[in-house]
């Protein structure tokens, strides 16, 4: 058994242990964002939210006075201080009542500036379209593009999650970015100002977001205070894109249980455990032969939730198999190696990010301070990536191992106005290094300086 997967069998059995001591739930993703309440849900109910941030990085530049995109504010890599609406969704659901009560739908869309719509120049992107047949007892069956069944941090309604950013092993791990269909080879950190949002956005696809075109079968079964839940589902594999760029199918499994206590909806309390795996394949020109080629990806990951006021508690441990980006920002698989970027050492040297691993973890803590409408929250995450053993096989760096580790602690605060309003501020300390080699040297002059951010969100649903 190798080390990781010592560590998904430590994790299963904390999360065995901790789901039998806990006396509440988490919410049931899967059914809040899949079905409609059968007596309750109207003809078409409309709904959506604002999230309004301010970000500023305190990272340092490289040897060269220049920047990689953990030091600067996404999705546009532009600066390291920036106002922004990172979110601005409006959508639809509810059932067909009266023609039949058994059938709901969900669509919304996205307005804000974020991974979604800036990589292609666009302003509006369709988030979510689905349509939910509930005839079949135990067989949910959902049609269409909607979020996939995955890790918690992702699957989960982003207008409750707890923090501004996603976590090290998410953003760069589930989010996904779609390759162009031609070769982009890697792109060289910018100097400030920079003009335009082009030299670091190599790709003009917009990120997956956790979701996926396709059909899932899925479930929630009450014995008692226990509550099981399942889904199936399979996709194009092609992200926000509607249709299909191959003749490849991804599937994804989930399962959950949980021990319902108290609440409802996205603020129930109590404790989950699940697991879940996503496998599919992706086209991708790694060596710029001009045609593509194809490699597997697999992403796959087990945790615990526990709610119960004033206390949270949440742990992720995650694992990554194919696919993963390297470069900064959407640009290649591999690590620059000393050649001139574009010569043909360069090229030859091909991206093993399409066929390395990496893992990752974090550990959530909530506090909401009673009678009060303030929570405090501390979270610390790890991603360990390319962590397979590929060396650098040629240049300067011959020998040495490809993998890097990113850390970051976030410490936040939250206000609740009310419960569709609040104000969130995140410090965020980060550092990240290429473990074989000493500060400064190869990759860790563009590492080192990954350092302290500020952000604050205020955050509006209606």
């Amino acid at each position: 058994m190798n080390e990781a997967m010592k560590k998904l069998a430590l994790a299963s059995v904390c999360a065995g242990g901790m789901i039998a001591t806990m006396q509440a739930e988490a919410a049931n993703w899967l059914m809040l964002q899949g079905t409609e309440p059968t007596s309750a849900a109207g003809r078409a109910k409309a709904w959506g939210f604002i999230q309004a941030n301010f970000q500023k990085d305190y990272s340092d530049p490289n040897s060269g006075d220049a920047y990689i995109p953990p030091k600067l504010i996404g999705p546009n890599l532009t600066t390291q201080e920036s106002f922004n609406i990172s979110r601005a969704r409006i959508g639809l659901r509810g059932q067909g009542m009266p023609l039949d009560g058994k059938v709901n739908y969900f669509i919304m869309a996205e307005f804000g500036n974020n991974g979604a719509t800036a990589p292609s120049g666009g302003s509006t992107r369709i988030m979510d379209a689905s349509v939910t047949f509930n005839h079949l007892k135990g067989a949910r069956v959902r049609v269409g593009l909607f979020k996939t069944p995955g890790s918690e941090e992702i699957l989960q309604g982003i207008a409750v999650f707890d923090y501004i950013n996603f976590t090290w092993f998410a953003n760069q791990m589930l989010i996904e970015r779609i390759p162009n269909s031609t070769y982009t080879g890697n792109l060289p950190p910018t100097t400030l100002p920079a003009q335009g949002n082009s030299t670091l956005n190599g790709y003009t696809n917009s990120v997956a977001a956790g979701r996926d075109t396709g059909i899932q079968i899925f479930d929630s079964f009450r014995q008692g205070r226990m509550d099981y839940s399942y889904a199936i589902m399979t996709g194009n594999g092609n992200g926000l894109n509607m249709t299909d760029n191959d003749d490849k199918r991804d599937i994804y499994l989930y399962a959950s249980a949980e021990h319902v206590y108290a609440g409802q909806g996205p603020f129930r309390q109590g404790a989950k455990v699940y697991a879940w795996k996503q496998t599919g394949k992706r086209l991708h020109d790694n060596d710029n032969d001009g045609t593509p080629e194809e490699y597997d990806r697999t992403r796959q990951g087990i945790g615990i939730r526990y709610y119960k006021k004033p206390f949270r508690i949440q742990a992720e441990f995650n694992q990554a198999d194919g696919m993963i980006f390297v470069g900064p920002d959407k640009p290649s698989f591999k690590i620059n190696d000393g050649f001139p970027v574009g010569s043909p050492n360069d090229v030859a040297q091909v991206g093993y990010g399409v066929e390395d691993t990496a893992d990752g973890y974090y550990l959530d803590f909530g506090y909401m301070i009673p009678k009060t409408k303030w929570e405090v929250d501390v979270r610390y995450d790890v991603l360990n990536r390319l962590t397979d053993g590929h060396k650098f096989a040629a240049g300067p760096n011959t020998g040495k191992t490809l993998e890097m580790q990113f850390k970051s602690l976030t410490l936040g605060v939250q206000y609740h106005f009310n419960l569709k309003t609040r104000l969130q501020i995140n410090h965020i300390s980060s550092e990240a290094e290429a473990v074989d080699f000493s500060s400064g040297a190869g990759p860790n002059d563009n590492l080192d300086g990954v350092g302290k951010r500020i952000a604050m969100q205020v955050q509006h649903v209606f």
